[in-house]
């Protein structure tokens, strides 16, 4: 194949030095490793919020999330929400600029591209589009599953741990392809192919580095394929943020909220959305998805929500029986919010409107369909929340966040009001 790329963008999500270090230096990843060594790297330090569906878009615009529109994993209407997509991209990307100038792509894989945008060239949507993604030219999908023997965008559900790990390498072989595929039939100027897995393990494999190391590998044979494949001038490779082990302790926001007085609680509420089933129901396998985030005791609720027993059913169950003040005696308190109570968004004055969005809410009057927080008393009650957060610790004396700031400290353009 005689290729005239000119720059090839290799997208390495939660790529960083302290995964990639070790594996250098176990010569696992000869491709990457002569990228790092015969070329320039250092550290960049992701935006805020890091997020996956917020990073990379950021990336691929050139602007802060307050000018491209996208904070999340979902994009809110009041106090109703959808899955975050490329409509809700307010900037041209990299490769629309570059088709503005005569040039051409193709894209593979990247976050937040369905639906896809005409350019010259080919894009064949990543992470946030449905399993059967609309691809762009029309008709692409079924000539890429034609091509190389079958293409997905996430992984079957429910695998055991053995065929989850093969799964990723599946997935990453297919990028591989996919990418080479469609480079030699478009004969693009820019490239941008970009493997999720190398995220996702860490998330359902916490601490396992033999899985990483074989993730890894697949993605480091796949690059050396690529670059043999199109010998671009120029390459670069990218993340979106870090990734490692945490430790510390777990602040719930809305149940701080609740017992300062902003938050309302409601039984049998929709409460929070929960980004891992609407991941798996509404963009794997096509479902509709209402599901949320429990409260406290959610990892109690698991099991009991497995068999079909949710925290509203618990709720209304134990009310209809008479049974709810009883069982509030001898359960913890927490455990009984969380199961009977969920946050009452219209009633509340402020809040967090899913569980890892990076700020609060304020529930204002002319914004929100039931706004209880008059614009005169926005500012004074931002404040107040501010401070009242700044000021919590956790049993060891130390302050909870670094940082709590309204949001125009952090984001610049006209979206910036839409980051809570």
């Amino acid at each position: 194949m005689d290729c005239q790329m000119q720059t090839l963008l290799i997208g390495i999500d939660a790529g960083c030095r302290s995964v990639l270090e070790p594996l250098f230096e176990e010569d696992a990843l000869p491709h990457l490793a002569s990228i790092f060594d015969e070329g320039s790297s250092g550290p960049l330090e992701s935006q805020l919020p890091p997020w996956t569906p917020s990073a990379w878009p950021s990336l691929y615009t050139g602007v802060n999330p307050g000018k491209h529109g996208v904070f999340g994993f979902l994009h809110f209407d009041g106090y109703d929400w959808d899955v975050i997509n490329a409509s809700r991209v307010r900037e041209y990307t990299l490769w629309e600029l570059l088709d503005q100038h005569g040039l051409s792509s193709v894209v593979v894989n990247a976050p937040v591209t369905h639906p896809p945008r005409e350019i010259d060239g080919a894009i064949l949507p990543g992470y946030t589009a449905p399993e059967n993604p609309t691809c762009h030219p029309e008709g692409l999908l079924d000539d890429v599953r034609d091509e190389i023997g079958g293409y997905r965008v996430y992984p079957p559900r429910n695998l055991p741990d053995d065929e989850s790990v093969e799964w990723y390498r599946r997935l990453t072989r297919m990028r591989g392809d996919a990418f080479r595929y469609l480079t030699d039939r478009f004969d693009p100027d820019f490239g941008f192919v970009q493997f999720q897995s190398t995220d996702t393990l860490f998330h359902e494999h916490p601490g396992d580095d033999e899985i990483v190391r074989a993730v890894y590998e697949a993605v480091d044979e796949q690059v050396g394929k690529i670059l043999d494949a199109c010998d671009p001038e120029t390459v670069v490779v990218a993340s979106d943020h870090g990734i490692g082990e945490y430790t510390g302790y777990e602040f719930r926001v809305n149940d701080f909220l609740r017992e300062e007085g902003y938050v309302e609680t409601a039984r049998g509420g929709e409460g929070m959305p929960s980004w891992s089933t609407i991941a798996g129901n509404q963009l794997q396998q096509g479902e509709e998805s209402s599901a949320r985030e429990q409260g406290v005791a959610e990892r109690g609720l698991a099991l009991a929500a497995k068999v079909g027993i949710t925290s509203q059913r618990i709720g209304a169950v134990l009310e209809r029986a008479g049974l709810d003040a009883f069982v509030a005696e001898r359960v913890p308190e927490d455990f009984i919010r969380a199961a009977t109570e969920q946050v009452d968004f219209p009633n509340s004055v402020a809040y967090m409107r899913d569980r890892i969005e990076c700020g609060v809410r304020l529930n204002v009057e002319g914004r929100d369909p039931n706004g209880v927080v008059s614009p005169d008393q926005y500012e004074s009650i931002r404040a107040e929340i501010i401070e009242k957060l700044r000021g919590v610790r956790t049993p060891d004396g130390d302050h909870v966040f670094e940082t709590v700031a309204p949001r125009e400290e952090f984001f610049t353009g006209p979206y910036s009001a839409d980051a809570v």
